[in-house]
């Protein structure tokens, strides 16, 4: 198998701590969406506990073909009822901590993946 560099286009999560995310050369302190194209911050202010069908209805609108949920420091699962927007739109789950979400969004990323990340940091 020949292995070839690449350059990484889009974003990529460079750092990640206690209440904070590294985008690129940026610190975000607060919940957000990412995909390879954009940042949003803003995305479920209250946190896990405060999420609702709102919330993951605005995860379907990119189109993504699955969304890396990030729980925080250890795997939460949203209701069943929350994720609807979701199936219905065909797009796949995966919840998992913050930290595993941001090193499986770079890889699917630089893999060319339509994929978003919803992250709680």
């Amino acid at each position: 198998m020949k292995f070839h560099v690449s350059a990484t286009t889009g974003n990529v999560v460079t750092g990640l701590g206690p209440g904070w995310v590294r985008v690129g050369a940026t610190v975000y302190r607060e919940n957000l969406l990412l995909t390879p194209d954009a940042v949003a911050v803003g995305w479920a202010p209250g946190g896990f506990d405060g999420l609702g069908e709102p919330d993951f209805a605005r995860l379907a609108e990119g189109g993504p073909d699955v969304v890396l949920l990030g729980t925080g420091s250890s795997i939460r699962f949203p209701h069943p009822r929350l994720v609807r927007a979701l199936a219905l739109a065909r797009i796949g789950l995966e919840v998992m901590d913050t930290g595993a979400a941001c090193r499986t969004f770079n890889i699917l990323a630089a893999e060319g993946r339509r994929v978003a990340a919803a992250l709680i940091v």
